[in-house]
């Protein structure tokens, strides 16, 4: 069989399937799980695409790419850089300076951890605490702590602000309205607020994927859990939301998978985009 078949109405065969990672692909303790795997494997037996785009450095997604062996093009930071498995790199934005110089600003009395992304590496204003942890999972690298980073204003690829306060950063969010014509800002977890390139957000990033695979948006699915996915969503000719996602992220998408504890990639592969038999 040639391409998936879709439940979603749109005639054709979904031909290529981009999915996000944390939330969405791997489970909470940012594991594959071997139905993960089956499921893609079955999409590559039947000629569907598959490829993966986070809000994770390239280091993090490594891992996940060796494991299910993508040698299709990757997005990197959102979309901001998008690379492949053999480390080639086919186009990489940074964050204005003037948006870097104004966020830390901005961020200077909030009470929240500043992580900064730079030249591959992971610079963070402190080594503790639960998010800490999950991030060496995540970027599969450890973090040099820092406290001035000015030495990344002109070459940063993603800066996180990091809070389980989350009017905090929901504020801090508000205060960063200004830059909106100039960066994409967005959570990418509820206590992650994200800044990367005005071209680093999903909607951009899935067109190039999607162009790069010589694949029309209309026959490729877009799979994610987050408010950062529905710029996706919304080009993408089939879009899936994670169970465990927020109500106004899953309201965006056009059918709801489960959670990704529950396997909700493979469920969403073989139902929806195959269309096996319960």
């Amino acid at each position: 069989m040639m391409g998936g078949k879709s439940e979603a109405g749109r005639g054709e065969a979904i031909r290529l399937v981009v999915s996000d990672v944390d939330g969405t692909l791997v489970d909470k303790k940012k594991r594959l799980t071997p139905a993960t795997i089956d499921a893609v494997g079955k999409l590559r037996d039947a000629g569907v695409g598959f490829t993966i785009i986070s809000a994770r450095p390239r280091s993090g997604m490594m891992p996940i790419a060796d494991t299910l062996e993508i040698d299709a093009p990757m997005g990197a930071f959102n979309g901001g850089t998008v690379f492949r498995r053999d480390g080639s790199v086919m186009c990489q934005h940074f964050i204005d300076r003037k948006v870097v110089e104004g966020m830390f600003t901005l961020a200077k009395d909030v009470n929240a951890d500043v992580w900064v992304f730079a030249d591959d590496r992971w610079y963070a204003s402190t080594d503790q605490g639960e998010h800490v942890e999950h991030e060496r999972i995540a970027s599969d690298q450890e973090p040099v702590v820092t406290s001035d980073f000015t030495a990344f204003f002109d070459r940063a690829d993603k800066i996180t602000f990091v809070s389980d306060d989350a009017k905090i950063l929901a504020d801090l969010h508000t205060s960063a309205k200004p830059f909106g014509d100039k960066a994409t800002i967005m959570q990418s977890q509820t206590y992650y607020l994200d800044v990367t390139a005005l071209a680093a957000n999903k909607g951009d990033g899935i067109t190039l994927l999607a162009k790069a695979m010589h694949t029309p948006l209309a026959v490729t699915c877009a799979i994610g859990d987050q408010a950062n996915d529905v710029p996706m969503f919304a080009r993408a000719g089939l879009s899936i939301a994670m169970g465990q996602g927020p109500a106004e992220v899953r309201a965006k998408a056009d059918e709801v998978t489960a959670s990704n504890d529950a396997d909700g990639v493979a469920r969403a592969i073989s139902r929806i985009i195959l269309g096996d038999q319960p």
